[in-house]
């Protein structure tokens, strides 16, 4: 959490702790709090305060959207469409209500090529299909950068009169805020906001229906209270990364340029996404010969904090999702997300000592497997 909203959220928790729905003067304050964030929001992201609803936490708010236009679409059909890179909260609910259905045809999983960008003719015939209720597109993928093709996925949707549900929880706060959807999903944490806090953007043009009985919180789109204090804090980091975001795109682009020629440098490495239609933060690479969780652990020994497994389910040690879709190497990956740059000012020392140990580090788990020699 970037130090400017970790200062506001400690102020938060006390001139914002009542409810806001209530009349009594801290009520009121906390109220005239929970707008104001709501409106930084949305100013940033182009939208009207009203389309705007914080959600406990990105998934959450995935799942919220995706459910809303399901249900709204239900005298249309119930077939979801969803690239076979998306988020586990998208995919594993469109497969439940296949399942539940016992209908496999309800949820069709559109494939994507080898850098992980969804296939437009599939995606051209998946929306086409009779029944089909919404479909979903990040915005870009948080495991391997590679960005979608969000204008087209639009168009294509459009065409068919499907709404597009936009996972952006990679991207806000590191990358343009999307242009094209009909319902946007984001995390605070990916613009150095706290956790706990999703945002969903629900625009007045689009048909959405929550199911169940009608909810007077956050404009009828869940039934929990959003944390005013968490609400502040994002609005916060929202400004202070906002104002700083071309600056820190082009810093973060030239990192990960370094870290991705290191990369290149081991010996049987498949280096993954596109090298340069992709976010400025996220790479991921995957070795033969490793096993992804002893180097996740032998790198945390040498002061390095990486990921192993799929960024796009709730960060489990599993096999990636996405690795597989796109055909490429699964197992023993490194995944490596650059934070802001005013959380961490000695970035690029610490980036210099990591190309430095990588290599020792990955013949260290080499050994310890008895694959030195293969």
């Amino acid at each position: 959490m970037l130090p400017a909203a970790r200062s506001t959220l400690l102020a938060a928790l006390d001139a914002g702790w009542a409810d806001p729905r209530r009349l009594y003067a801290e009520g009121r304050a906390a109220r005239a709090l929970l707008d104001q964030a709501r409106e930084v929001l949305a100013y940033g992201m182009g939208v009207r305060p009203g389309e705007v609803s914080f959600l406990p936490g990105g998934p959450a708010a995935l799942r919220v959207g995706l459910e809303g236009l399901r249900y709204a679409g239900r005298r249309r059909g119930a077939r979801i469409v969803a690239t076979a890179v998306e988020h586990s909260a998208i995919l594993a609910t469109g497969r439940y209500h296949a399942a539940a259905a016992q209908d496999p045809s309800l949820f069709a999983e559109v494939p994507v090529d080898r850098v992980g960008r969804v296939d437009l003719s599939a995606l051209a015939q998946a929306v086409a299909a009779g029944g089909t209720v919404l479909a979903a597109v990040q915005s870009a993928n948080g495991e391997i950068g590679t960005r979608q093709p969000l204008e087209q996925a639009h168009g294509l949707c459009q065409t068919h009169g499907i709404p597009l549900l936009v996972d952006a929880m990679a991207s806000l706060g590191r990358d343009p805020v999307p242009e094209h959807f009909d319902v946007l999903a984001g995390d605070a944490r990916s613009w150095g906001g706290p956790s706990g806090l999703g945002v969903l953007v629900v625009p007045e043009r689009t048909r959405w229906r929550r199911p169940g009985p009608v909810s007077e919180v956050e404009h009828g789109r869940t039934d929990v209270e959003p944390v005013v204090a968490l609400a502040l804090a994002a609005a916060e980091a929202w400004r202070q990364t906002e104002a700083t975001l071309t600056d820190q795109a082009a810093r973060s682009s030239a990192i990960v340029r370094r870290l991705r020629a290191a990369a290149v440098d081991l010996r049987d490495v498949d280096v993954v996404g596109d090298p340069d239609d992709r976010l400025p933060h996220v790479l991921t690479f995957s070795l033969l010969y490793v096993d992804g969780e002893a180097l996740v652990i032998e790198l945390d020994r040498l002061g390095f904090a990486v990921s192993s497994g799929s960024a796009c389910t709730s960060s489990t040690l599993e096999p990636s999702h996405v690795l597989a879709a796109m055909g490429v190497l699964t197992h023993g990956n490194v995944r490596i997300t650059l934070p802001l740059n005013t959380i961490t000012p000695t970035l690029e020392d610490d980036v210099d000592r990591f190309i430095t140990e990588l290599p020792a580090a990955v013949a260290a788990v080499r050994a310890h497997l008895g694959a030195s020699d293969l």
